[in-house]
């Protein structure tokens, strides 16, 4: 039996009454769906085999793996290292430039308030669901075969599915721009391209600047992996000293490239707040 309720519950109470005191049948599916989750896990756990003494194990080898790579190496081939990493930067520029450049009018023909037709509509969005749906290191896996080993590869890879994801951005900031500049801009007698120049991108450009540079902040850490596939950068050095056991030189550059993702991480926020008016 519940005592009398205090005053300030009591309004919520009566509006909200299923969540104070769900009801029976609320209570047996709220049941049933954890039981179907713990259940979903432990068959994932056993399904991977994620026993206990595997564990256990795994934990002896890389307690292992750290103690050959501390202390780091005292930078034989730091410079090669460092150019590595300039590579990888140049990696993550370019190819979000590209997809950047790319992705604007691509934006513009997905977004409903510009192209209006809904089976056009539809077939470009779909487009964007295949650039971005096919993950970055299996677009290296494929430009590496088309154009080679190298960077170019990379920029490529990093350029592609990146183009389909600001596409899908882009096209949403533009339909959610305020209609009423839009409708202020064409009653001058602008054309419809004057419009979207005038009247659209004003309010997007900083929602675009913004996530263009977020996307460079995260290439910065997905290009340093492409390396691995053959497509340049400091992830081939990587894959090189991990395929020889060199740990202490394995170390070295892990914290090279958090040193690096640190600092674009850094400068990228800064320019962010300054792009949307606040102070840093």
């Amino acid at each position: 039996m519940t005592g009398p309720q205090p005053p300030e519950t009591a309004a919520p109470r009566a509006a909200h009454p299923a969540l104070f005191a769900p009801s029976r049948a609320a209570r047996l599916r709220a049941a049933l769906g954890l039981s179907a989750f713990l259940g979903l896990l432990l068959f994932g756990l056993w399904r991977i085999d994620a026993n206990p003494e595997r564990i256990w194990n795994g934990l002896g080898r890389l307690t292992f793996l750290l103690r050959l790579m501390f202390p780091p190496s005292s930078g034989g081939a730091l410079g090669e290292f460092l150019y590595a990493i300039a590579e990888t930067l140049s990696m993550a520029f370019l190819g979000t430039l590209l997809a950047a450049i790319a992705a604007l009018p691509l934006g513009f023909l997905g977004a409903r308030n510009v192209l209006p037709t809904a089976l056009l509509h539809f077939g470009v969005r779909r487009l964007f669901d295949g650039l971005r749906g096919i993950d970055t290191l299996i677009w290296a896996l494929i430009f590496v075969s088309a154009v080679g080993l190298g960077p170019f590869a990379g920029i490529l890879a990093i350029a592609v599915p990146d183009a389909g994801t600001l596409a899908k951005i882009y096209a949403e900031a533009i339909e959610n721009a305020d209609r009423r500049a839009i409708e202020g801009v064409r009653a001058t007698g602008a054309s419809r391209v004057q419009g979207m120049r005038y009247g659209i991108w004003p309010q997007v450009a900083p929602i675009i600047l913004s996530n263009v540079l977020y996307f460079f902040e995260s290439n910065t850490r997905s290009a340093s992996i492409l390396g691995v596939v053959g497509a340049g950068g400091i992830g081939l050095q990587l894959s090189d000293r991990i395929r020889i056991n060199n740990w202490d030189e394995v170390c070295l550059i892990i914290i090279l490239i958090l040193v690096t993702v640190a600092l674009i991480d850094s400068l990228s926020r800064l320019i962010r707040l300054r792009l949307i008016g606040k102070s840093a």
